[in-house]
């Protein structure tokens, strides 16, 4: 009996209500695996069984067409028809996502290929583990402009962490081991697997790898310990420490090795955005989010800082604001799997490469010794400052004046009724921020967005993805009527296939984020964001009777008093996709907020108003 390469890593234990993370790679399959004479479509999809994939998001063309035959024969394999290919690769990237395996998407060649350029670089961005197989035109017409031709692994070389062309199709086998394995080691991203027609329709023999052999691809994984040593005597020194927790922590599966070093340390901890549940919010150590709507305590605590341990983040600039400006008295220590982001956008101080698991691992016992040897620090004067910028700038928000919802009552409603166990997938602009201020999040993958290419139209087929992946989870989209319109009609996959996602559009008539922008910084001209989907007397689409139309239950809710039991009644329907039209006010604006290209001294905890500290120290 065989067993695939792939091990799953180990799943650290989670700390008291928190899930433990998924494992980062896919699952092996024991089998017995000898010389088979099959096609080169049969190749592949035994090969996509082998390495432990479970469910593919497709369409079928006539690229890809010879492989999708065999794959209806598959029992290992589940194979969701989505009704965009876009839908497909973001299903793929919310199901990677929400459990950790390597998410799988198919497309045929041409126009198909290219609908998944968005969702691989949104993957690339987030550091999300997929394989996007691919159809390509017959080995003898490609370069000659055939029907339905593109240069998919061309195009793609940018937002990819490899990428592939097989044509021939013994090749199969060890490209799809290899994707497997690329993908979900080291950095996770996207792998692009782009294959010749003409070798889906050739002989070959099946044989599976016993080992991944890649010479040039060795992760570091195991950190310098010269460099732990001098971080951990750094954090046990510091006076004015902060932790900057990125999303690298969730996707190494590190949240309770997290939760230790936070309690050890007695620092605060500020959660990016892709890290947002890499460290309970009802932590008291937490500070919130940091960056453009981040909170007041998370952005100052980093700009004040006498040392910043940042922990798979990339100190990119939605957290820095004006990069010169940002943190200048704070010393750098930058631990990521990545060495491309270490000093990229920050001079580092103390750089460490390494699985953020092993990192962290290493530090604490380093940290416990440094304690041992010169005694806690003195962090009460830092905390006391902490405190009084959190009891002065809490998050809140004003009822709007037009009498319609404001829409943080109802985000901050549908958390609380749904609790921390549910999963919550947002798509881009002011619904994303809301959605990432006003749940509270207490496990790891409990939170999903596009985080760093800001793709609208993620939320429901990313959904889809993370209910396919964690069905016994309640999972809702949190979108908005801007973000909805683009990736809709995956409700209609949802439906036909037992998804029963609840959509929740935040309904302000509106580009929310771009009028936001409009509003401050262009006079309140509005050029080109009235969407007509919810203010007036007519409703273009009518959201609720376009759940009907896609096999869906269609909810309204207007008023304040309805929030909750309209909250309640999605909750109470598990056999249908639910969407919920929350019609709210377009006046509702992010707050705070640190303008673009500004620094982040100069945050707006409300329009208008300013914290008054010392911006010159």
């Amino acid at each position: 009996m065989a067993q695939g390469p792939y091990p799953a890593p180990p799943r650290p234990t989670a700390p008291v209500g928190q899930a433990a993370p998924s494992a980062a790679g896919p699952r092996p399959v024991a089998t017995t695996i000898g010389p088979e004479r099959v096609t080169g479509a049969q190749s592949i999809v035994r090969s996509l069984e082998e390495v432990g994939a479970e469910v593919v998001f497709g369409i079928p063309g006539g690229a890809i067409l010879p492989t999708y035959d065999p794959l209806m024969d598959s029992t290992r394999l589940r194979h969701i028809l989505v009704r965009h290919e876009q839908g497909g690769g973001h299903a793929a990237a919310g199901y990677a996502h929400a459990t950790g395996r390597v998410g799988v998407c198919m497309a045929t060649s041409g126009p198909g290929a290219t609908n998944l350029v968005t969702p691989i670089a949104d993957a690339n961005m987030d550091s999300i583990p997929m394989v996007a197989i691919t159809g390509q035109v017959a080995a003898p017409l490609i370069g000659t402009d055939a029907f339905q031709e593109a240069d998919i692994v061309g195009i793609t070389l940018p937002v990819t962490k490899h990428n592939y062309l097989v044509t021939d199709p013994d090749e199969i086998p060890r490209v799809i081991a290899e994707a497997f394995h690329i993908a979900a080691s080291g950095r996770p991203g996207p792998v692009l697997v782009d294959i010749a027609k003409s070798a889906m329709q050739a002989t070959t023999t099946f044989t599976w790898p016993q080992e991944v052999a890649l010479p040039g691809y060795h992760p570091v994984t195991k950190p310098h310990a010269k460099q732990i040593r001098e971080a951990a005597r750094l954090l046990a020194t510091a006076r004015r420490p902060v932790l900057l927790v990125g999303g690298g922590v969730i996707r190494s599966g590190s949240s309770a090795l997290l939760h230790k070093l936070v309690d050890l340390s007695g620092a605060p901890a500020v959660t990016t955005l892709m890290g947002r549940g890499a460290l309970p919010d009802t932590h008291p150590q937490n500070l919130g989010m940091p960056g453009m709507h981040g909170t007041v305590p998370a952005v100052a605590a980093l700009q004040k800082a006498d040392l910043i341990v940042a922990l798979g983040a990339r100190f990119d600039d939605r957290v820095t604001g004006k990069l010169s400006s940002f943190a200048r008295n704070a010393t750098i220590v930058h631990a990521d799997i990545d060495p491309a982001e270490i000093g990229k956008n920050m001079t580092t101080d103390v750089p460490i490469v390494g699985d953020l698991r092993e990192v962290i691992a290493d530090l604490l016992p380093e940290l416990e010794r440094e304690h041992g040897q010169h005694g806690r620090p003195d962090l009460e004067a830092w905390w006391q400052q902490l405190d009084s910028w959190r009891e002065t700038f809490p998050l809140g928000f004003d009822e709007p004046a037009d009498g319609h919802l404001a829409p943080q009552h109802v985000i901050s409603r549908i958390g609380e009724l749904s609790g921390p166990e549910a999963t919550y997938v947002a798509g881009v602009g002011q619904h994303q921020m809301w959605a990432s201020q006003f749940i509270k999040y207490q496990r790891p993958r409990s939170w999903l967005n596009s985080g760093g290419l800001g793709t609208m139209g993620f939320a429901v087929p990313a959904a889809m993805g993370a209910k396919v992946g964690e069905p016994d989870r309640t999972v809702w989209a949190i979108d908005g009527d801007g973000c909805f319109q683009m990736t809709n009609q995956e409700l209609a996959t949802c439906a036909i296939n037992d998804i029963p996602i609840k959509v929740a559009v935040i309904n302000n008539s509106s580009l929310g984020m771009v009028r936001q922008w409009q509003t401050l910084f262009y006079e309140s001209r509005y050029s080109n964001t009235d969407l007509h989907t919810g203010h007036g007397t007519v409703r273009i689409p009518d959201f609720v009777k376009l759940a009907d139309a896609y096999g869906c239950v269609g909810l309204r809710c207007e008023t304040k008093a309805d929030v909750d039991a309209t909250i309640k009644r999605a909750l109470e329907i598990n056999d249908q996709p639910v969407v919920v039209d929350f019609t709210v006010s377009r006046d509702a604006m992010v707050w705070p907020m640190v303008a673009a290209g500004v620094s982040n001294d100069d945050i707006q905890y409300a329009r208008g108003i300013s914290p008054a500290w010392d911006r010159e120290d």
